[in-house]
């Protein structure tokens, strides 16, 4: 396994154990990284009040539920998080939620941005920090396959279109940002996903059928 990863993965905390972190931090009036400021630990009481939401009405749709179910190979999926994070709040209940369907195929671990920076080097976004970054691990060889986000697409769009209108990112984008996820409820976010693991189960059959084929 690539050292980076294998040290991330050591030091990686399941969902429960990232939403008991990020709680227990904000009742001490902290945020989670390596700057503390009075309006981080607004964001991230903002974000533990959408998570709350989220893990009690989040639902995957029947269809994408047995797509998960349908995965053959068995995967980690190595999130890159903040607890300030808006999209990240938005988006890990989504994750959990998938990995729930998956009956174990897959993992999730979860590791802090700032704790983590050779990592978020590998995985930047337009040479940004941006996250959560959702990087794909085959459980079987340790080897990272794909990685995705910060963003689904429709909230990428959002977001790029105000910059390019606004030149820069406020309140009103990012209230207009979360109203977008509210009315998507998840829903592009899983079909962008269960259409890469779809596609990774597909090469990773393909490369055992090719190695079973050698060895004969």
């Amino acid at each position: 396994m690539e050292i980076t990863i294998a040290k991330a993965l050591f030091s990686s905390r399941s969902y429960a154990e990232y939403r008991k972190l990020v709680s227990d931090l904000l009742r001490d009036e902290k945020s989670t990284g390596t700057m503390q400021s009075t309006e981080l630990t607004h964001y991230s009481s903002l974000n533990e009040n959408r998570m709350n939401r989220l893990d009690k009405t989040l639902v995957v749709p029947a269809e994408i539920d047995a797509k998960i179910k349908e995965l053959k190979g068995n995967y980690i999926w190595l999130v890159i998080s903040e607890g300030w994070c808006g999209d990240a709040a938005q988006l890990l209940p989504v994750f959990n939620k998938m990995v729930e369907a998956s009956e174990d195929r897959i993992e999730m671990r979860i590791v802090l941005r700032d704790e983590h920076e050779v990592l978020m080097n590998k995985f930047l976004t337009n040479k940004g920090k941006a996250i959560p970054k959702l990087i794909v691990i085959n459980k079987e060889t340790s080897g990272a396959l794909a990685h995705w986000g910060p963003r689904p697409l429709g909230a990428s769009t959002l977001i790029t279109d105000y910059k390019k209108q606004h030149g820069a990112i406020d309140e009103e984008a990012k209230t207009a940002l979360h109203l977008w996820y509210t009315k998507d409820k998840g829903l592009t976010t899983q079909l962008e996903i269960i259409d890469m693991m779809i596609d990774l189960d597909k090469e990773i059959e393909a490369e055992e059928n090719d190695d079973s084929y050698f060895a004969y």
